[in-house]
């Protein structure tokens, strides 16, 4: 007996020795409330943070959860009271000025007193303002679609939408704006490993290879409303919010993002990072709406 103790207390000390194991993750508390999850020290947020066991840890505010990085820096960006976006605005407006003779002239001679005034008899006429055409602005950038090799015919993409839907008995992933009964668009998101495959082979063939799983989502519109694949994947203490210009990272297969009427609606598809394990839950967030779903069961 006395044996079995010595070893054992060699045992804890080699553990102790050890240290943590490589995937222990760091808990803590920075200066202002909010609460951290890192793997390692160097990625820790603040100064002066407190570490603490996750079992131990104290009752956090509400509004010092943490929350998805990338959908915090989008709204940042579309925030037309955050004073960053206000110094752009006001840049395109002064462009605008510079760039247009015609509205210059137009302020100019909107003044009665800086008009002249023209003598009867006098033979004077006033000289026409030179033609000059206002620059035209150039479009908005049409949204990104599928790669054009995918080679889908109208019944496969009818397919992949009803995949899509049926997907929901076994891994359900819904996002619905408005209440019970007056859903106004429904967004639903599902996994498919035929088009997943499909996919893989048309990026390897553009030369563009994807290493992330891939999801789909469908937006179904039932009143007029707008859909921008404004959508972010949170999984552990990582946030993916894809961008739209990124072909790499979202496409669409069938319909358009943007302004949506009744009855109108969108399939696309997300490329998500290659860390991200579809076996495993993850909170989908679009706009302000949230579900948790697991969607390869």
């Amino acid at each position: 007996m006395k044996s079995i103790s010595t070893g054992f207390r060699v045992a804890l000390l080699a553990l102790a020795i050890a240290g943590p194991p490589a995937n222990a993750t760091i808990t803590g508390v920075c200066p202002d409330g909010s609460m951290y999850i890192v793997p390692r020290a160097e990625l820790i947020p603040c100064r002066d943070s407190k570490r603490v066991d996750p079992s131990d840890m104290p009752p956090i505010r509400p509004q010092n959860l943490p929350r998805p990085y990338g959908w915090e820096v989008f709204n940042r960006s579309k925030d037309p009271n955050n004073a960053y976006n206000v110094i752009d605005v006001g840049r395109a407006v002064r462009d605008v000025d510079r760039l247009d003779p015609m509205r210059q002239a137009r302020v100019r001679t909107s003044a009665p007193e800086s008009a002249p005034t023209p003598q009867v008899g006098s033979g004077y006429a006033p000289e026409p303002l030179p033609a000059v055409s206002a620059p035209t602005p150039a479009p908005p950038p049409a949204p990104h679609s599928g790669p054009p090799d995918l080679g889908l015919a109208p019944e496969e993409v009818r397919d992949l939408g009803l995949i899509v839907e049926y997907s929901q008995q076994r891994a359900p992933a819904m996002l619905v704006r408005g209440g019970e009964g007056t859903e106004s668009m429904v967004v639903l998101i599902a996994q498919s490993n035929s088009f997943e495959a499909r996919l893989r082979d048309a990026a390897q063939r553009a030369g563009t290879p994807i290493a992330g799983p891939v999801v789909l989502f469908r937006a179904s519109c039932r009143e007029s409303a707008s859909f921008y694949a404004n959508l972010t994947f949170v999984q552990g203490h990582v946030a993916f919010h894809p961008e739209v210009s990124l072909g790499t990272q979202i496409g669409v297969i069938d319909g358009h993002l943007g302004n949506l009427g009744p009855g109108e609606g969108v399939l696309g598809f997300v490329v998500l990072p290659s860390h991200m394990d579809l076996s495993q839950p993850m909170d989908i967030y679009w706009d302000d709406r949230q579900v948790t779903a697991t969607l390869r069961p």
